[in-house]
Order: C-alpha cells, then sequence, then structure tokens
C-alpha cells in the first residue's frame, strides 16, 4: 500500500530515490539513443514512452505514488527502453536466452508485454483506489480490464505505423516483430493480462494479510 510520502506531498528534491529513478532513466534513454542501429524505429518505439514520463511528470504534485509503484514504472520503463534499442526481434538478451535455451524465436517482446501488465497494473491500481476513490472489488479488476484495453490499442496503433509509416514493407514486419507468429499480437495481449492478473492477486493477498495483522493487533490492545 502506498507509503506516507502518498499523502504527503514532499517536494521532489527531497525525494532522492525519485531523483535517483529520474537520473538513471535518462541517462539510460539518451545512451539507448546515441546507440541505437535503428533511429527511426527508435523515435516510434519511444513516443509511448515520453507520453508516460511527461505524464509523471506533470501529475506528480497532483496525484504522488507511493515509491513501490515508482519502481515499478522505472524497471518497466528501462525494460521497455532497452528493447527499443534495437528491432524487439534482435534484442541482444533475447538473442542471447534464444540461443542458450534453443528456442524457436526471440521472446524478449513478450517478456516486456508481460512486464507491462505485471509491474504497471499496481500503479493502475493506486491511481483507482487513491485518485479516483474506487472501492474494491473493482479497484483490483479494473487494473486487469485496463491492461487488456492499453494492450489492444497499441496493437492497432502497432499496425497503423507499419501501414502508414513503413508502408507495410520488410521494415514494417520488423517494427511489428512478429517473427512469423500468425498469434503474435494475440500472445502478447495474453501475456500482458496474465502479468496484471498475478499482480492484483499478489497486491490482493498482501492486502488481507495486513488487514488480518491490524485487526489481531486491535483484539490484543483491546
Amino acid at each position: 500500500m502506498p507509503s506516507a510520502a502518498y499523502y504527503m506531498k514532499v517536494p521532489f528534491t527531497r525525494k532522492p530515490l525519485h531523483f535517483c529513478y529520474a537520473l538513471i532513466s535518462g541517462a539510460f534513454w539518451l545512451y539507448t539513443g546515441f546507440t541505437t542501429p535503428d533511429l527511426t524505429n527508435w523515435l516510434l518505439e519511444n513516443t509511448l514512452t515520453l507520453s508516460m514520463v511527461i505524464c509523471l511528470v506533470a501529475f506528480y504534485n497532483i496525484l504522488r505514488f507511493s515509491d513501490t509503484a515508482y519502481t515499478l514504472i522505472f524497471l518497466f520503463l528501462l525494460l521497455h527502453v532497452y528493447g527499443s534499442q534495437y528491432q524487439y526481434a534482435e534484442n541482444p538478451f533475447g538473442e542471447w536466452l534464444k540461443n542458450e535455451l534453443n528456442l524457436a524465436r526471440n521472446h524478449y517482446d513478450r517478456f516486456v508485454h508481460l512486464g507491462f501488465g505485471l509491474l504497471l497494473a499496481y500503479p493502475m491500481h493506486e491511481v483507482l483506489a487513491f485518485g479516483f476513490r474506487v472501492r474494491p472489488p473493482y479497484s483490483y479488476i479494473l487494473p486487469v480490464e485496463i491492461t487488456l484495453s492499453l494492450s489492444a490499442l497499441y496493437e492497432l496503433v502497432e499496425w497503423m505505423v507499419a501501414d502508414l509509416v513503413f508502408k507495410g514493407d520488410e521494415q514494417a514486419m520488423a517494427y511489428l516483430g512478429t517473427q512469423g507468429d500468425v498469434w503474435d499480437a494475440q500472445k502478447d495481449m495474453g501475456l500482458a493480462v496474465l502479468g496484471a492478473a498475478v499482480a492484483m492477486a499478489v497486491t490482493y493477498l498482501l492486502h488481507q494479510r495486513k488487514q488480518k495483522a491490524i485487526r489481531q493487533n486491535k483484539n490484543q490492545t483491546s
């Protein structure tokens, strides 16, 4: 659950963890931009990333996340930015796993889609529960549904970019990263929803455990 910093509007300059995350993310983002072999792909992949960062900055003093949520967002941004450095189908870490485990394809894109649900569902839960005062069980169910909706929207945007920007040529197929799998979009969406469901299940169980401990303490002191 959110820390006290969520409720106390502590200035950014007095939050060293947030400052550290911002510094590392910015430096890594610039590094991938300067070292990418395909600047057009990097720019397209980071359009949504930049939008997320702008929203985080704009709402920092309006809706403050917990340190846990910021950590999860930070980890997802690193995963995605590293993926944008190369075509997802040619990601070095994915290629290493493919060779080491004798896999049929580079699975880094699937790893990031899973991370989208697993790492961002909890921040969505905080926005719903503490920003919009959504009560359980909806504050746990809606992040899973939002993840599915955003995943579907992302796949539609990918299709439009591949068709309009790359004109559906070979570079478009490389941008989509299907690697010959006709069910690639559906599998990506499925993994994102699975990650969100796992994250919300863990969040719910931890919340129930905390509430149980609070009740026990009250009974002992009464």
